[in-house]
C-alpha cells in the first residue's frame, strides 16, 4: 500500500482533498476532546457530536464508490471506534492501568473490524497492512492523550503532530486504492 508517485488527474485530486479533510478533522476533533477531557471543559458534549459528525462524513465519502450499506457500515465501525476511545483516555486521566487495557483490548478489536471491513470492500487496502495502520493510528492517539493528561504539552504536540502525518498517509492509501479499483471514473 504505497503512495503512487504519476501525475493525478483532477478527479484523483479532488478525491485525495476530501479523504485528507475528512480524516484530518477525525484527528483533530479527538484531539479536541482529549483537550476538552483534560481540563474538564464544558465543551466536551459539543466536541462528541462534532466528532460524530466527522464519522458519518467518512462514511459518506465511501458511499460513491461502495453503495450505501458499505457507507453505514463504515460509519458504524468508526462511531464504535470513538466511542471505545473514550474510556481509554478516561482511564489514563485516573491512573487506572487495569481499566485502561480492558478499554485498550476493545479499541483494538474494533481496529480489527475496521481493518477487516476495509480489505474486504477493496482488494487494495490489504487486510494486514490496513490493521497496522490503524493500530498506528491507534497508538498515536494514546500517545497523544498519555502526554496532555501528564502535563506533558511539548510531548502532546509532538504526538499530535505525528498523529495528523500519519492519518495523511492513511487517507492517501485509501484514495489511491479508490482510484485503482474504479480507474475509468479517475480518467485512468
Amino acid at each position: 500500500m504505497s503512495a503512487r508517485s504519476e501525475t493525478v488527474t483532477d478527479a484523483e485530486l479532488d478525491l485525495r482533498l476530501m479523504m485528507r479533510k475528512r480524516w484530518e478533522e477525525h484527528v483533530i476533533w479527538a484531539r479536541c476532546y482529549i483537550i476538552s477531557l483534560a481540563a474538564n471543559l464544558k465543551d466536551r458534549e459539543a466536541t462528541i457530536a462534532r466528532i460524530r459528525a466527522n464519522q458519518h462524513d467518512i462514511g459518506r465519502a465511501i458511499t460513491p464508490f461502495y453503495g450505501d450499506a458499505a457507507g453505514t457500515t463504515l460509519t458504524a465501525l468508526l462511531l464504535e471506534h470513538i466511542e471505545q476511545a473514550a474510556p481509554v483516555f478516561k482511564a489514563i486521566k485516573a491512573g487506572d492501568a487495569a481499566l485502561a487495557e480492558d478499554a485498550e483490548r476493545r479499541w483494538y478489536a474494533n481496529g480489527d473490524q475496521i481493518a477487516t471491513f476495509l480489505s474486504g470492500i477493496n482488494p487494495f487496502w490489504p487486510e494486514k497492512e490496513t490493521q497496522d495502520m490503524w493500530y498506528e493510528h491507534l497508538r498515536l492517539s494514546q500517545n497523544e492523550a498519555e502526554r496532555r493528561l501528564s502535563g506533558d504539552f511539548v510531548g502532546d504536540i509532538l504526538e499530535f503532530d505525528e498523529a495528523l502525518s500519519q492519518i495523511i498517509a492513511f487517507s492517501d492509501v485509501l484514495s489511491d486504492g479508490i482510484v485503482r479499483q474504479f480507474p475509468d471514473q479517475f480518467g485512468r
